[in-house]
């Protein structure tokens, strides 16, 4: 509520500049860390929620083979103690126990890796998608392009400490979020100019390297408004802890309307930077 207080003053005094758009638009659910979390953070996007099921079929599995793994090592010690076995069993081998230790393990494998592969490759890339973001590592900040929705481009760096205002996040907030319109599909091309970084929004289930010379594709698809937070989680320098990553989703009325101020800034600037240079 005292964000939304702030905005209004600020719009009502006439000087809420482009770069605080964003803030206005993204209301909605908030995808981050939550204190103690132990499990994965709440899916927003059908991709996350692939990977949900994956895990709690894995966890099923793992849960019974544990369980089983234990009764057997209980029966045991109460079956084959020194007590009542003061003999031991000169058993070296049994051919149906052997065949079923190998053949069980490997039917348990298939059984997990079949879902895994899927999911692999649904996430990989997804046909015909909606807009296209370009998403380029430095050190140590993230810039986003928009090359099919007039071709600007957008740097996102985090807010220090002392600059942080009432509801942003430490260490996750940045002063230009990436803004995506919501339940559009949302094709990620990751690279990077420097050294290996990875754009990884827990939220989304979306995690790919940014390497330089290279271009790697993923996607995105937002099924609610809101602000998702994500963080480089490749080791990639000094300020690697400084390198947070911010979206908003917004309706797609309020994303075209941003996507055109943008455009209109950016459009702006590269008439204003000749003139500039040619003051000098």
């Amino acid at each position: 509520m005292r964000i939304l207080k702030w905005l209004r003053t600020i719009a009502a005094g006439g000087i809420l500049s482009l770069s605080l758009v964003p803030y206005a638009l993204a209301q909605g659910v908030v995808g981050k860390p939550q204190p103690w979390e132990m499990g994965m953070q709440r899916s927003f996007s059908p991709i996350k929620d692939r990977i949900i099921e994956l895990h709690d079929l894995v966890l099923a599995i793992i849960t019974v083979i544990t369980l089983f793994v234990a009764a057997l090592l209980v029966w045991v010690m109460v079956r084959y103690n020194s007590k009542r076995n003061p003999t031991p069993s000169q058993t070296s081998h049994n051919t149906v126990l052997e065949i079923a230790w190998t053949v069980v393990p490997v039917l348990i494998l298939v059984i997990i890796a079949i879902p895994s592969f899927r999911l692999i490759y649904y996430q990989d890339r997804t046909p015909n998608p909606d807009m296209t973001i370009k998403v380029t590592g430095h050190q140590w900040y993230w810039t986003y392009s928009y090359p099919d929705q007039g071709n600007f481009d957008v740097d996102s760096h985090y807010i220090d400490d002392a600059d942080l205002k009432p509801g942003q996040l430490r260490l996750l907030a940045v002063d230009s979020p990436m803004v995506i319109p919501v339940g559009k599909k949302v094709r990620i091309l990751t690279t990077s100019t420097d050294v290996i970084h990875s754009f990884f929004v827990p939220s989304f289930g979306v995690q790919r390297y940014a390497i330089p010379g290279r271009t790697i594709e993923t996607w995105l698809e937002a099924d609610k408004i809101g602000t998702f937070y994500g963080e480089c989680n490749q080791i990639c320098g000094q300020n690697h802890s400084r390198m947070p990553i911010e979206i908003h989703a917004v309706s797609e009325r309020d994303f075209k309307a941003w996507a055109a101020q943008e455009k209109k800034a950016a459009a702006s600037a590269s008439v204003a930077q000749p003139a500039k240079l040619a003051a000098r």
